[in-house]
Formats: structure tokens, C-alpha cells, sequence
């Protein structure tokens, strides 16, 4: 039987502001989701990044990569880890699978020597980035692949990071909640950029991102 979640429809879902979900990892139905208030990570001023999230992150303690190993990312992120059951279904996981090899889904990577310890994935459309999942296996590994895609996105030309729903850790990080309506319009505008993916950003990149990142965190909480 030709599974009718195809590609095409995924994306075209993204485009509209809507998302899919699972019941479980081996439930073979699908929801769609487009909350009335959407999570926005700002990509500008407004994002938070502390020193020393700063400072670990430039001591490279792992070594990050990207687009490297993108089925085991999304392995590891639906993986039960003290959650009752998983959003992610089979299913959902070989969708992603075609949208990576399209070029319309990538992964950051975090890892100790051979170790996959970390990392996150998502959607990339125009200039919109819809982050779907992230997992961690070791202090801060998650946090720091968080680092690392707005740094990618910030050099690469986006202007949407969509988080879906607000979290308690990504509010530490500053995420924002919107309405649907405004969100349809940061969409809209998004798609229209061309944003290329390539990589995740070298360390020099890196290190001007996160100058620039702390110093606009810096002014944004003395406003």
C-alpha cells in the first residue's frame, strides 16, 4: 500500500502553518496541528544566551557536525526519556527520512569522540526553519546544538526559527508565543527568502555569532 503522506504534502502542510503528530511511535494514524499561539525563537535580539552557555559551547568539548547522521537524530529524539510515549511514529520518522533527502530537512549533530550525545532536527523551507524535536544524552549537548542552528540560521539568511509550542526550556532561550494570525504573516514573509543550508557554521563563524548574540542579549535585557 502507497502511503499517502508523501513529501509533497508534508510540505505543503509546513507552508500552511500546519503540522503533523502521532499517538505513538508505533500508532499509524496521523494529527494535524496548527495552534492559535505558535513558539517563535527570535533569531535577532531577544534571543537569550548566558556566558556560560557562551563559554561552553566555544571550549568544544564535542565536536558538532550537521546533516551527518540525520536518521539517528531523529532516532534518539523519539526514543522514550522519561515521557510516556513519543510524538514521533515509524511512520513519521520515514517521512522525514524522504524530506532530508530532498534537502527540505537537516540535522545538527553533537558527539563525544564517536558518541552521538546530542542533537536536534527540522524542516527547512525558504527562509523559515521549523524545529521539530532535539534530544540530549549529556549535560548541555541539546542546548548547545540549540547554539549552533541560530548561529547556521543567523549566516544562512533565515528569519523564522518556529518551535511549535512554547517550552519552560525554550523559554529560557527567550522563545516568544504569537498568534496564529501574526505567525502567518512571519511565514509568509519567510518563505519568500532564499535561505540556503549548507553546514553547520565553522568556528570562527561561531565565535562572531556568539559575540554578537551576547551582546544583542545583553541589550535586550537592559530595555
Amino acid at each position: 500500500m502507497i502511503d499517502p503522506l508523501t513529501s509533497e504534502r508534508l510540505i505543503e502542510a509546513y507552508r500552511m502553518g500546519v503540522f503533523p503528530m502521532s499517538d505513538g511511535r508505533s500508532a499509524g494514524d496521523i494529527t494535524w496541528h496548527r495552534p492559535l499561539m505558535r513558539g517563535i525563537l527570535p533569531l535577532g535580539a531577544g534571543f537569550h544566551l548566558s556566558k556560560r552557555l557562551a563559554r561552553t559551547v566555544l571550549q568544544g568539548r564535542f565536536s558538532v557536525t550537521s546533516d551527518r547522521a540525520f536518521n539517528a537524530v531523529i532516532r534518539s529524539c523519539a526514543e522514550v526519556s522519561g515521557r510516556d510515549e513519543t510524538w514521533i511514529s515509524h511512520r513519521l520518522e520515514a517521512r522525514y527520512g524522504a524530506l532530508h533527502a530532498l534537502g527540505h530537512a537537516h540535522s545538527i549533530e553533537i558527539w563525544s569522540g564517536s558518541e552521538l550525545v546530542g542533537g536536534l532536527y527540522g524542516v527547512h523551507l525558504g527562509g523559515a526553519f521549523f524545529g521539530e524535536s532535539m534530544f540530549s544524552r549529556r549535560t548541555d549537548a541539546s542546548k548547545i546544538a540549540l547554539v549552533h542552528l541560530v548561529a547556521t540560521l543567523r549566516r544562512r539568511g533565515f528569519v523564522l526559527l518556529d518551535t511549535q509550542f512554547p517550552t519552560t526550556h525554550l523559554e529560557r532561550f527567550g522563545c516568544q508565543t504569537v498568534p496564529d494570525t501574526l505567525y502567518r504573516l512571519m511565514l509568509d514573509r519567510a518563505l519568500t527568502i532564499e535561505a540556503t543550508w549548507s553546514h553547520a557554521v565553522a568556528l570562527d563563524e561561531l565565535r562572531q555569532e556568539i559575540a554578537v548574540l551576547r551582546e544583542e542579549s545583553a541589550s535586550s535585557q537592559v530595555q
